[in-house]
């Protein structure tokens, strides 16, 4: 049967996780929850509102007691739609998160299907599954992370600046990338790949020996008042106090940082190098485990893999943020729609002028997060009014629409997975 619910989500508590009431992650749970016991030492990383069955949501309604929305689903799979229900073998296609990183998050890529299927062959212990990871983090407070190789002017730049990192990587390589073209596309690439595979495969003494000279270097320049920027001086000494000794340190030498505002995304398709370092955001992925990690983590660590299959294509940060088109029907829907079949998101902005307003059906089940604002909300499918406050977050069915009566006088603001095949 069609349906509209509430839903409980699973919260994962994760080091890196900002904490208490410092995270928004913390913040959406005491808001829409007033009997939610922050504690002010537990750091809430990520909110999970899916179907994943390491944190599948609790099912909020009384005409469905005690299920969780996975064993929902597979009982009534037409919920999703049938093209999502037929391309997805009856399963949700997407994982809706919320992430409060307060200290980095692993240089990583996320493999394509051909090499995930490869690698969860292989060493299925590290890659889980067979599926592909791809994702999309929109900015909920100002966001920085880092994202794709950075253009070659600028790596050269650090390679002339820092000699801590150019003794890394060799001058043979060095003056490789110096030399490469931009007439060449193909030889630029494959220098970058040269260059950045010799930093990650250094030795750990070799590489510690020279981070800890360069920490020591731009320590000594900024206690001074000198301007460090040229060795990208604040950021290196913020990741060597959150993982010292750490060869991903380097990686900001390589990689664009890429600050978001507020309602900005990045999407991070295959092979894609990236990391989170610090803000909130809404981020919504393909179901899949499969991470390859090579620095800025406790985790599993595997260079060689991650260095094989990056994109070594440099590109400015700005190209790395992904616009939000406004929708044609419905000017308060901004659609994020990445060029993969698991998902899209909506923003959708009501102002506070409008008190009535349709949440408009779509071919796909949609989970919908309230960031900001209330009210109540009707259904044909759902089982009776549910009110809707900063917090609360909503399965709905495929072609099921919700009917909203504001309440809040700053209207709202809402975020909407789903999946437009």
């Amino acid at each position: 049967p069609p349906a509209v619910f509430p839903l409980s989500c699973a919260v994962q508590s994760y080091s890196w996780g900002k904490l208490g009431l410092e995270s928004e992650v913390a913040r959406l749970l005491a808001s829409g929850d007033p009997q939610f016991c922050v504690q002010p030492d537990r750091p809430y990383a990520e909110l999970w509102m899916g179907a994943h069955p390491r944190g599948d949501a609790i099912i909020l309604d009384n005409r469905i007691p005690q299920k969780t929305l996975g064993q929902w689903i597979a009982e009534n799979p037409a919920c999703l739609g049938t093209k999502v229900r037929d391309a997805f073998q009856g399963n949700l296609p997407f994982l809706f998160k919320v992430l409060s990183v307060n200290t980095a998050l692993s240089i990583q890529a996320h493999p394509n299907k051909e090499l995930a299927a490869k690698l969860h062959t292989q060493f299925p212990q590290h890659y889980p599954d067979a599926n592909h990871k791809p994702e999309m983090a929109i900015a909920l407070t100002p966001f920085e992370g880092l994202c794709g190789f950075r253009p070659v002017e600028e790596i050269v730049a650090f390679l002339q600046s820092v000699p801590e990192l150019r003794a890394l990587v060799g001058e043979v390589a060095a003056e490789q990338l110096e030399r490469s073209g931009s007439d060449d596309p193909r030889g630029v690439s494959a220098a970058l790949r040269v260059c950045f595979t010799r930093l990650m495969k250094s030795e750990k003494k070799v590489f510690v020996e020279q981070l800890n000279t360069l920490v020591k270097r731009i320590s000594q320049e900024a206690a001074e008042g000198k301007d460090t920027s040229g060795s990208n001086g604040d950021l290196l000494l913020r990741l060597h106090s959150q993982y010292p000794g750490d060869i991903g340190c380097f990686a900001i030498y390589f990689l664009n940082l890429v600050r978001l505002e507020p309602g900005e995304a990045m999407f991070l398709g295959a092979n894609e190098p990236h990391a989170y370092l610090h803000g909130d955001c809404v981020e919504c992925m393909a179901c899949s485990d499969n991470t390859v990690r090579a620095g800025l983590t406790p985790k599993f660590i595997d260079v060689l893999t991650l260095c094989e299959m990056l994109n070594y294509t440099p590109a400015p940060s700005s190209s790395k943020i992904f616009p939000a088109v406004q929708s044609q029907l419905d000017p308060c829907v901004y659609l994020y729609d990445p060029p993969v079949p698991d998902f899209a998101i909506m923003r959708i902005e009501i102002p506070s002028s409008i008190k009535l307003y349709l949440i408009s059906a779509v071919d796909s089940a949609s989970i919908l997060l309230v960031i900001q604002g209330m009210a109540v909300g009707t259904s044909t499918a759902a089982g009776s009014e549910m009110t809707l406050r900063r917090g609360s977050v909503l399965f709905i069915s495929a072609n099921e629409s919700v009917s909203l009566q504001l309440s809040s006088p700053d209207g709202m603001l809402l975020f909407r997975a789903c999946c437009l095949l």
